[in-house]
């Protein structure tokens, strides 16, 4: 077995699924939410090449590619108030305008997946109205459609969204990876404690590896 999975290799490379997290406006670029706030993006922005050297890994192979962007309907019905209160205590919350639009709002510039990494035919993108990729979409509905037992995880942010849908990838059953590389936080100290806590005790909820690893495992199955 290759140490890149957590249990057991895939049966065929059909059965993997590269997941790339909210790689958008709003988190990863200026003018987005996190720039607006105030907070340094180059950490977002610095895994954009990385995640794209996935990406290409993932094309070249034919593996399944679904992308994630986080925003609520324009209308808002489906963003709870507590999380709308808690976004607006940094000044700028979910649904006020912003530089890039209306701040995690479907349809409105700052919810565009940045132009790097932009999907391309034939690739899911899965809306979603909160942290986890599995909550309140098909998302495990269409892995399962398409026969995926594992997930490779990259994107922002590792200690919200990406550890979120990794964590509910694992309940599900799932056998996931998260890229380092491909991933980080907005404070270097969130995203090298949320890196730790998910290598502890060798990986409760799957493994931790990287994008060069990652492309090793997919030319297993040419080998």
């Amino acid at each position: 077995m290759s140490v890149f999975w957590p249990v057991s290799d895939p049966e065929r490379a059909s059965h993997v699924a590269l997941v790339i997290i909210d790689m958008q406006v709003d988190f990863c670029d200026s003018g987005g939410w996190v720039d607006q706030l105030g907070e340094d993006i180059s950490n977002t922005r610095s895994v954009i090449p990385a995640v794209a050297r996935a990406l290409a890994t993932a094309r070249s192979f034919g593996t399944a590619v679904f992308h994630t962007r986080e925003g609520h309907l324009p209308d808002l019905s489906d963003l709870p108030q507590n999380k709308q209160w808690r976004t607006r205590l940094h000044g700028l919350g979910i649904g006020d305008m912003g530089q890039s639009g209306r701040i995690l709002v479907r349809g409105e510039p700052g919810f565009d997946i940045v132009p790097e990494l932009a999907p391309v035919v034939g690739e899911a993108v899965i809306d979603k109205p909160g942290k986890s990729a599995f909550h309140a979409t098909d998302f495990d509905q269409q892995l399962k459609a398409a026969g995926i037992t594992h997930l490779v995880i990259t994107g922002v942010t590792s200690d919200c969204c990406v550890q979120s849908t990794f964590r509910d990838g694992f309940e599900r059953g799932y056998q996931c990876v998260i890229l380092e590389d491909c991933t980080a936080a907005v404070e270097t100290r969130n995203h090298s404690a949320t890196m730790d806590i998910l290598k502890a005790f060798g990986g409760r909820w799957g493994n931790v590896s990287t994008s060069v690893s990652f492309a090793r495992a997919l030319e297993a199955f040419n080998a």
